[in-house]
Order: structure tokens, then C-alpha cells, then sequence
């Protein structure tokens, strides 16, 4: 079994339900002033450079009470990210170098994309996850054949082309080097897909960037800018972000610190390589994208419409996230406590400006 999918909670691996309880107390939860909270936040759109801390917040939401989740706006957690796409990509282009072929996503174990365009095919396919929640459609009965039909679907939707035809030589050997992901990948979408019923709350985590050295506004196809207009309005329309905020210098440092060997399909001790640190993480655009609304929100311009979401920082430039990596038995309990504090007051300022709208 593939490690990420091996630890609870820990999502780049398995996004776990964790139904703490009643789901309709989420819907009304009295809180102790007896003021009634709103229904749950149905997404969160956690974004931040890799290694910030995004994943281990994932872990220590999933972890909460239901009262004590009730109070950050959240219900039952769902989790999705775009890491386990990340991972087939790199598969696959293993598998078909190996083969004398045409790697399509990636020269080599530690570089970049190829195509920086690729960005925008991880968030269409973390969109078309959404699409299929509540329904349990996570593909037919050969796992291999369901993920490349959706990666080339999106290839083709950004104007790169299918690159994994049926028959083809390419498909062949990028099934066969993805066929144990592609299982464990495809249980645990259907897992979720089929576990939502609407009150549970749903995190999304992914990273975006551009090079170092380089400044908002990134061009296209880089940064949030250009990838969450690829939500459906469903999300941008009732979603809050929560930016897990470190430095490009940090992110890099926390980056090598977490990496574990064999750790390559988890999502919590991943190592991304340093080029790709470099190269497409050395900045990102988040900040930016806020400072040009106020600081309480983030406009994304879709094809139809600007859409307000309501955002908020969690500063993490000093570490208080690391220690979720453990078994939650030993996390200290002041740091905890700490910790708990600041989400409490970032998620405040999520719910303030959904109030308002």
C-alpha cells in the first residue's frame, strides 16, 4: 500500500470522513452565548507554498470535536488534493522514459513540468472531484484506464491535446507504471464522492507559484490568479481560503525537513525536488490577490463574473504546524492550545465576511 494512503487523516493518500458526530448539530450549533451559528463553511480552499503547514492543519481540523469545529464554521471534513495527481504524473513519465517514449509531464525525477499549463489541468481535475460528490462516479472497473481518460480529457480541455489514446503504446506502458496508484487513488475518491451528502464540510489543498525571483501579477499560467477561476461556481460561491502564509526561504527549508524516504505518495512527508522549489514555487500570489481587495477577500475573474471569496491568513513563518506530523498522542498541549487559538480567529475573520455577503 502506498504510504500516504496509510495514514488517517493525512489526505494525499486517503481523504477520510471524519463524521465526529450528529451531522445536524452542525447545522445550527448553539454556541455558549446562545448566538445560533450559521450552516458549515461547504468548502475551504487551503493554499499556501509546499511544506507550509496546509496539510497538517488538514489533520488537525479532522481531528476536532464537534463543537470545537462547529466554532471555525466547519462540519464533518472531507479532503481533497491535487498531490496524488502530482504523483501519477510523475508515474507515468517514469514508466514511458524508461520505455523510449515521450514523458509528456516531465523530463526528469526532479524537474519541473515540462509545460507550465499542466497547473491548470491539477485544478480541473480537483474540479471534476467536486463535480462527482454525491454520486460515488469514480470510474468503471480498470482504475489505470479511469485516470489517464480524465488526464487526457483536461489536457485536451487546455489545448495540449489527449496524449493517451486507446491502443496506443504510450497508454499501455503509463497504465502499467500507475496501476497501483491508480487503484488505491480511485477508492479513495469513490470513498469520498460517495460519503457526501451536503453537511459535511469539504478542504481542498493545493499549492501554486512561479519562479524565484519573479512578482505578482504572475503570468499565465501561473499562481492562484489563473487557477481558481477553474472552480465551479459552486465552490467559489460559498468557499473560504485559509492561506497558510511562510516564506519562499522557509518553505524550501521546511520542504527538506519533512521529506522521509519512501515517502514519495505521502502527503505529509513528500519531498518536492529543489528545482521545482525553485523554479515554481520560489513565490507566490495569494498575498497579492488579497492586498488588491482590501485584505478581507479574494476577487476571482471568471469567463461570467468577478466572485468575492472570503479569505484569511494563518501566519506560520513561525512554525506551528510541524509537530502535527506526529502521533497526535504526543502533541504538547500548549501548543495546541496555540495553535487552536490562531485558527480560531483566522476562520472568525472567514465567517465576519461570509456574514456580510
Amino acid at each position: 500500500m502506498n504510504p500516504g494512503f496509510a495514514e488517517r487523516g493525512t489526505v494525499g493518500g486517503r481523504p477520510e470522513v471524519f463524521d465526529h458526530a450528529d451531522r445536524d448539530a452542525h447545522r445550527g450549533s448553539s454556541r455558549p452565548d446562545g448566538e445560533v451559528s450559521a450552516p458549515p463553511l461547504p468548502y475551504v480552499l487551503l493554499a499556501g507554498l509546499p511544506a507550509s503547514g496546509k496539510s497538517e492543519l488538514r489533520r488537525y481540523l479532522a481531528s476536532l470535536d464537534p463543537s470545537a469545529a462547529a466554532r471555525f464554521g466547519l462540519g464533518p471534513t472531507l479532503h481533497l488534493d491535487d498531490y496524488p495527481y502530482v504523483h501519477t504524473m510523475r508515474l507515468a513519465s517514469r514508466a514511458l522514459r524508461a520505455a523510449g517514449l515521450d514523458p509528456v509531464f516531465f523530463e526528469g525525477d526532479e524537474l519541473p513540468f515540462r509545460d507550465p499549463v499542466l497547473w491548470i489541468v491539477l485544478t480541473r481535475l480537483l474540479a471534476e472531484d467536486v463535480a462527482t460528490l454525491g454520486s460515488g462516479d469514480a470510474g468503471g472497473s480498470e482504475p489505470a484506464r479511469w485516470l489517464l481518460d480524465r488526464i487526457d480529457r483536461q489536457l485536451d480541455a487546455v489545448g495540449l491535446g489527449a496524449r493517451f489514446p486507446a491502443g496506443s503504446s504510450a497508454r499501455a506502458v503509463a497504465a502499467d507504471g500507475i496501476t497501483d496508484f491508480a487503484e488505491e487513488l480511485r477508492r479513495e475518491r469513490r470513498s469520498i464522492a460517495r460519503a457526501w451528502d451536503g453537511s459535511q464540510t469539504v478542504l481542498i489543498e493545493f499549492a501554486r507559484g512561479g519562479p524565484q525571483g519573479s512578482s505578482p501579477p504572475l503570468p499565465y499560467p501561473l499562481g492562484y490568479r489563473w487557477s481558481l477561476p477553474e472552480f465551479p461556481r459552486q465552490v467559489l460561491g460559498s468557499a473560504g481560503i485559509l492561506y497558510v502564509w511562510v516564506t519562499p526561504t522557509e518553505s524550501l527549508r521546511r520542504n527538506r525537513e519533512r521529506a522521509r524516504p519512501g515517502g514519495a505518495a505521502s502527503i505529509l512527508h513528500h519531498g518536492v525536488p529543489e528545482e521545482v522549489m525553485r523554479r515554481e514555487y520560489g513565490t507566490d500570489d495569494l498575498l497579492w490577490l488579497l492586498e488588491q481587495n482590501g485584505g478581507r477577500a479574494v476577487v476571482v475573474e471568471t469567463h461570467r463574473e468577478r466572485i468575492e471569496v472570503p479569505a484569511a491568513v494563518f501566519d506560520n513563518r513561525t512554525d506551528h504546524t510541524s509537530f502535527l506530523r506526529d502521533d497526535p498522542a504526543t502533541w504538547p498541549a500548549d501548543a495546541v492550545a496555540a495553535l487552536h487559538r490562531r485558527l480560531e480567529a483566522a476562520f472568525a475573520e472567514i465567517l465576519d465576511q461570509r456574514a456580510v455577503r
